[in-house]
């Protein structure tokens, strides 16, 4: 129900009851329909995304993406990322939006951050593009 495959948009529902509507990209749509036809279980429950081993049933919420990144950091070997839980596959993807030359107020839309200065936060993991944008010390540097 929240995919509109003719006009290429999703509905996202997030916290507060809030609702966006986002662009579908022709290669994200091409994904979801190979996963649709060639990987989900076939069940009956609306919900399009659901657990890889029986009995197949929608994910309760954020703690159970939160254990399946947790699950794929240890199986990866990453031993100190800056977050274990679903919070860093937003960190990981406005941190390659704003390395890909996305601004912040784009990353900030697209997470939904009601103010830039939540989005700021990302910025700071991207320390080449913070040396671009970076202003001289006004005045004589003393060492």
């Amino acid at each position: 129900q929240d995919i509109d495959w003719r006009s290429g948009t999703l509905r996202v529902k997030g916290k507060g009851r809030s609702e966006s509507l986002l662009p579908l990209p022709q290669d994200a749509g091409d994904a979801v329909l190979c996963y649709l036809n060639d990987a989900r279980p076939a069940v009956d429950d609306d919900r399009m995304f659901l657990t890889a081993t029986a009995p197949f049933r929608p994910f309760c919420g954020s703690p159970s993406i939160s254990q399946i990144v947790s699950h794929a950091l240890t199986r990866a070997g990453i031993e100190d990322p800056p977050s274990r839980g679903a919070n860093l596959l937003r960190h990981s993807a406005a941190t390659h939006l704003l390395r890909s030359g996305a601004t912040l107020q784009s990353v900030g839309a697209l997470l939904r951050h009601k103010s830039v200065e939540t989005t700021v936060l990302y910025a700071k993991a991207d320390i080449t593009m913070l040396e671009r944008i970076a202003q001289p010390w006004p005045g004589e540097v003393s060492c």
